[in-house]
């Protein structure tokens, strides 16, 4: 069976923490940001943990980017 290979654009999107959980950054935050309430675009800011659905799926498609960050 061939290598299976990795997803490069999810590996800039992702980051994985020493204890091997996987965060992402959240959306919303891009453009029209001017409706937002300041505390709405403070809390944006943070890092999010992935859902516990998707995180077989995107471990399988960050391969070996997934053991070595």
């Amino acid at each position: 069976m061939p290598k299976l290979k990795t997803n490069k654009g999810l590996v800039k999107r992702m980051k994985v923490s020493k204890g091997g959980k996987l965060l992402r950054k959240q959306a919303g935050k891009s453009h029209l940001n001017s409706g937002l309430s300041p505390k709405r675009r403070r809390q944006l800011r943070r890092t999010a943990q992935v859902a516990a659905g998707f995180r077989r799926r995107i471990k399988r498609a960050l391969g070996s980017a997934f053991t070595t960050r």
